[in-house]
């Protein structure tokens, strides 16, 4: 699987770096590189910073990707769920890409509704690295690691399991609620408020079974 992920890596990479160069001479020299909620440009860099905001920015995951393993902890390594492990920093890679194509075409002018296509980004990111979220065991650099979560080996796997069902729903949600043309409010509650209902089931599942979960 490491294989894959770093070859998958590099191909979009060697993408972004290829479509980089390949339209710099079309560029202006000065690059939007930030969007405000509403989708218009509040931020611009040199063009020279295309590089590190795309191609530079997805080595640095690849490689955090691959590192992380080797400097685990031993009771907490990857090793029983390497398929995941890679899967999903690989996904994060791809969104990357996507974003880094989503800039590349707001630069050349392009009618892009950032808007609406990052927020759609985002949705499909928690749906494709939440589908396998349950499968994620304890470690230090993936997934809900909170006190309770790590404590106990059991409230990882039920905290992970309902982060899975938690992260697609908002994720399919989101996308329905693109579609019908919701508030700002509404995307933003979405895509962050499954993350403190699974904190804050961690800890609910961890004192309500102290003698059953202690280690």
């Amino acid at each position: 699987m490491r294989t894959r992920y770093l070859l998958f890596c590099f191909v979009l990479i060697a993408a972004a770096c290829a479509a980089t160069y390949y339209l710099s001479p079309q560029l202006p020299e000065r690059v939007p590189t930030h969007w405000n909620i509403d989708g218009v440009v509040d931020g611009y860099s040199s063009r020279a910073a295309l590089w590190l905001l795309g191609p530079g920015l997805m080595a640095a995951i690849a490689l955090t990707g691959v590192v992380l393993p080797a400097i685990s902890p031993r009771r907490f390594d990857m090793a029983g769920f390497e398929s995941t492990y890679y899967y999903t920093f690989g996904v994060v890679v791809g969104m990357l890409a996507y974003v880094y194509a989503l800039v590349l075409a707001a630069t050349l002018h392009v009618g892009v509704p950032m808007e609406r296509a990052i927020p759609a980004g985002v949705f499909i990111l928690l749906i494709l690295t939440g589908n396998p979220m349950g499968k994620v065991r304890r470690n230090f650099f993936l997934g809900i690691r909170t006190p309770w979560t790590i404590a106990s080996e059991r409230v990882w796997y039920a905290t992970h399991r309902l982060a899975a069902q938690l992260m697609v729903g908002s994720g399919v949600l989101g996308l329905l609620a693109l579609c019908l043309g919701a508030p700002h409010w509404v995307l933003l509650v979405l895509i962050m408020a499954w993350a403190p209902l699974a904190a804050g089931y961690s800890l609910l599942l961890y004192k309500r079974l102290p003698q059953q979960i202690g280690e």
